[in-house]
């Protein structure tokens, strides 16, 4: 069987778990080079190989309805239509070269990112090679001075990397209530929630700041351990901070609406401060608990669902009332605990962002 070479663009995408519009697709000499850092999509491979095998050639190829030398790929949960990226077939000396001098020019845009995420601690045990492929994952922005790189309520959908310069963090008020350096990461705990923006994030003079969206964050997550511990760590000093100062809230017991507090920051607030007691959710018609003992997990209800599987479901509840009440009987103090508690939480934050998608 031949296949031809070709190179694709994917122009438009809508929920694809794995790839983003701009990114190519290149088949050459039998091969499939993706972007980088990410899986193949079997579905998408055999689109492909489907494709490339054709008698026709691509800008006369006819996918059912789609226009010619326009494809696309719909056998999962999500969406991509690609284009053939047509060559030019440069007529003259002069245009092959500039041709030739534009890809330098991108290899050594992607280099000179790389050079730069190199200086920030958080990438400096990356190899030369990795931070190639994580160029590729990031968008690199530069900001001027007194403007929002991240607004109070915006969608909680992409990481921040400071890589150079100051910004401050903005409360209602419009005061600067903290300041950030370079190598500072803001914008993981809404992305791993799901929650909209806490506050507004405005720079204190010109930043260069890296920006990683949602679906490409996954994959750095896979691909490079190293990063997956950082964001771990990164996570729980979050976490520490935050239920430090709704500590005292929980000394008497707590009452309130999920819409103002979700069920996994609730959690984590009940984990982080060694608190026992139960945790008793009311949605609509469903009716959850959650028992902690020293603020590991013990037991988990959700109607007649029970367990660890029960626990990931609750973390899903966002609407409807909840009350927390401090003690438990001798019995349930006997309990065993369900599991270490930050691996399920991640598992369930996890679940949880690939219900969003």
């Amino acid at each position: 069987m031949q296949f031809r070479n070709g190179i694709f663009i994917i122009t438009e995408e809508d929920h694809c778990p794995l790839y983003n519009v701009r990114e190519e697709l290149k088949l050459s000499e039998g091969g499939l080079s993706l972007p980088a850092g990410k899986p193949t999509c079997l579905t998408l491979a055999k689109e492909l190989i489907e494709i490339a095998s054709a008698g026709s050639s691509y800008e006369n190829y006819s996918q059912g309805m789609n226009q010619k030398a326009k494809f696309e790929c719909g056998g999962c949960t999500g969406l991509i239509r690609f284009e053939y990226k047509k060559d030019k077939g440069f007529a003259t000396l002069q245009m092959k070269l500039l041709a030739a001098a534009e890809r330098r020019e991108k290899i050594k845009g992607t280099s000179s990112f790389a050079g730069l995420l190199r200086s920030v601690d958080i990438f400096s045990t990356l190899s030369p090679e990795d931070l190639l492929d994580l160029a590729t994952l990031l968008e690199l922005n530069e900001y001027p001075w007194q403007f929002p790189i991240a607004q109070k309520g915006d969608p909680g959908d992409r990481l921040f990397i400071l890589l150079s310069g100051k910004a401050e963090v903005i409360d209602d008020n419009g005061v600067a209530i903290a300041e950030l350096q370079k190598g500072e990461v803001f914008g993981e705990m809404s992305l791993l929630s799901g929650d909209r923006v806490s506050a507004t994030i405005m720079t204190a003079e010109t930043c260069q700041v890296a920006v990683m969206n949602q679906k490409n964050f996954r994959h750095v997550l896979n691909r490079f351990p190293a990063l997956q511990i950082f964001f771990y760590k990164l996570l729980v000093s979050r976490i520490t901070k935050m239920n430090m100062q709704r500590a005292e809230e929980l000394a008497s017991g707590m009452v309130g609406q999920l819409s103002d507090i979700s069920p996994v920051e609730l959690c984590q607030m009940i984990n982080s401060n060694q608190k026992t007691g139960k945790l008793n959710i009311e949605s609509e018609d469903k009716r959850a608990l959650i028992m902690f003992n020293e603020g590991e997990l013990v037991h988990a209800e959700l109607d007649t669902m029970v367990g660890r599987e029960a626990f990931y479901q609750i973390l899903t509840i966002d609407t409807g009332r909840f009350n927390f009440s401090q003690g438990l009987t001798a019995k349930e103090k006997s309990l065993d605990v369900l599991g270490g508690f930050m691996g399920m939480l991640m598992e369930g934050m996890k679940r949880l962002d690939d219900t969003h998608h």
